[in-house]
């Protein structure tokens, strides 16, 4: 299904934009690497490292606030000083060397910025585990990356604490210690307090921003993990390149936005107040480390909350003049339908899953203040990989955007040959931000890593002439219906266009003589769970599908979707579900037959 946008005359073409952007002495200017054995088109003038890049904006921003959370604010020069600190405990009470893994295990802490900085001040990797993982695959995690540290919160420590003295046997693990352990029940046991370390430390903090470790580009910087929905979690080990990139990648978008409205390029700290951005997004999430690195460059405030609540959110975002805020369509759509209408935000960054370009314009219509702007990425590929902003965007709300300047896309078939512009085929992607692979899973990585360096997404997608990508769905959820492919996106954006609803998930059910017929699942908004009924679903579903694609089921759930830290439904489950209920449905029929 294609959704209709606006029409716009840029004032540039996509080539003159990108030969400004990339132009010699510009911020985006280009150089030719071998890494690895592969040649790359990389950013001249990236950062050679996390830490050169933290002690520079740290220092930029010193006096402005960095991290704000619940009665915690903390300026980058506070936020500096207690990762120097933390660094040297790591340093000369762990004996953490670079390369050394760190896990950061938590919800979203001022402390977790603090760790996370503390890592790359002496070239430690950051492993940033998913704190929402149940115990099994946590252990995995943990046990594999063997770090010399693990930092947990409180419920996260409850949870582990039977498992301390495996992991530790397993991981050879020096320490686990509880970040904000007041919030718990104060002691568990092998766990030490972070804060009693932290503050009873007397060493020199300053002797490690004196010592350079001579990181280079190529060394290991972190590791995050994908979400685990197909199998047990990978963690995704990525460079000081390849993590950097993702921040240039972010900036391009931007800057092409500029540029294709016929302005001239402006990067780095805005002028007037200090910029608030929002983040309802995990930091063990790639999204959430991008929110991170574009509040370090611009010095702006990222404001942080325990956990998504949509009236928690409408007060902070006039309580703290939030102006940038980063999550998934879920989360804009709960503003876009609260008291937060109308706020003047001035961007509004979706990432992770796709969005229907109904609640684009909605948000849109909520917020007519903010610039949209769309990424498409892994985890493998530190989030952006893909993306555009503001009037391409709106002229082509069901696509995700061009692909960024240092980063190819080729769609591919099923016989590993080039599709043909506007056939859908796999997505495969290749750049200076790719992961270097799954970390101690050789044949993991092969499955998705070829040899000359591209990397299998396993999402559809087709190009248009223009070089915009549209991802049509996960090569996984195809709904293969008597030979027709049906993608679910295209199922869900259309029952998106009724207002009502909340979340869409359409999933196959098997069928002996179509092999697949499409379903979905639907939860509705609070105002309109009186309206809304399966029948006009229905009836939304014929208007906007052709008719092989329209749903031969639709169950409305009271229930909310589960779902991966970056926002996507997880449909395995619901599967399981929508069998069950059509099984009853085709038993309930012949039994009817009988009678």
């Amino acid at each position: 299904m294609s959704s209709t946008g606006i029409n716009w005359s840029p004032k540039r073409t996509h080539d003159e934009v990108d030969k400004i952007l990339c132009a010699p002495n510009a911020l985006h200017e280009l150089a030719t690497r071998e890494i690895d054995g592969l040649v790359q088109r990389v950013y001249k003038n990236l950062w050679p490292s996390l830490r050169v890049f933290w002690l520079s904006v740290s220092k930029q921003h010193s006096d402005k606030t960095c991290v704000v959370y619940e009665n915690q604010r903390l300026t980058f020069g506070e936020v500096a000083e207690r990762a120097a600190r933390a660094a040297s405990i790591f340093r000369n009470l762990f004996g953490v060397k670079k390369g050394d893994r760190i896990a950061i295990c938590s919800r979203n802490y001022p402390e977790y910025l603090v760790l996370f900085w503390a890592c790359h001040l002496i070239g430690a990797v950051s492993v940033l585990v998913n704190a929402w993982l149940p115990l099994d695959p946590l252990k995995h995690c943990l046990c594999q990356t063997t770090c010399t540290l693990i930092f947990v919160d409180s419920e996260r420590a409850t949870l582990l604490s039977p498992a301390v003295p495996e992991i530790k046997s397993k991981a050879r693990t020096k320490a686990f210690l509880v970040l904000e352990a007041h919030e718990g029940k104060g002691s568990w046991p092998a766990m030490e307090n972070w804060t009693t370390r932290f503050e009873g430390y007397n060493g020199n903090a300053q002797q490690v921003l004196a010592e350079d470790p001579s990181i280079v580009p190529e060394d290991n910087a972190t590791i995050l993990f994908t979400s685990g929905t197909g199998g047990t979690p990978k963690g995704c080990l990525s460079t000081q390149r390849a993590f950097l990139s993702n921040l240039f990648n972010s900036l391009a978008s931007m800057g092409r936005a500029m540029l294709r409205r016929g302005e001239s390029l402006v990067f780095g700290a805005p002028s007037g107040p200090q910029a608030a951005l929002f983040l309802p997004t995990p930091l063990f999430h790639s999204a959430g480390t991008s929110l991170l690195m574009i509040g370090a460059l611009t010095g702006g405030k990222l404001v942080l909350m325990r956990q998504w609540n949509v009236e928690n959110a409408v007060r902070l975002i006039k309580q703290e003049g939030i102006v940038f805020i980063g999550g998934v369509q879920s989360t804009i759509s709960d503003m876009a339908n609260s008291e937060a209408k109308g706020a003047p935000l001035k961007t509004i960054l979706y990432g992770g899953a796709s969005v229907s370009p109904s609640q684009a314009k909605r948000a849109l219509s909520a917020f007519p203040t903010a610039s949209l702007s769309h990424a498409y990425g892994l985890t493998e590929t530190n989030a952006t990989t893909v993306s555009f902003s503001g009037e391409d965007y709106l002229a082509k709300l069901d696509s995700c955007g061009r692909p960024m300047p240092v980063d190819d896309v080729l769609i591919m078939s099923a016989d590993a040959t080039e599709c043909p512009t506007g056939t859908v085929g796999e997505v495969w992607l290749r750049g200076p931000n790719i992961m270097k692979g799954y970390w101690g899973d050789p044949v993991a990585t092969s499955k998705v890593l070829t040899k000359d360096g591209w990397l299998k997404t396993g999402d559809m997608a087709y190009m248009d002439k223009e070089g915009f990508l549209y991802i049509k769905d996960r090569l996984k959820d195809i709904i293969i219906r008597g030979g027709e492919n049906i993608d679910s996106i295209s199922v869900e954006n259309a029952l998106y266009t009724d207002d009502g609803v909340q979340e869409a998930a359409a999933v196959g059910v098997a069928d002996a003589r179509l092999g697949e017929l499409v379903t979905a699942l639907v939860t509705v908004k609070p105002e309109h769970k009186k309206r809304v009924d399966v029948e006009g679903l229905m009836d939304v579903a014929r208007k906007n599908l052709p008719k092989f694609a329209v749903p031969v089921m639709i169950l409305i759930r009271e229930q909310d979707f589960t779902h991966t830290p970056s926002g996507k439904i997880i449909k395995g489950e619901l599967r399981k579900i929508v069998a069950e209920e059509w099984a009853k449905r085709q038993n309930s029929q012949t039994d009817q037959g009988k009678l």
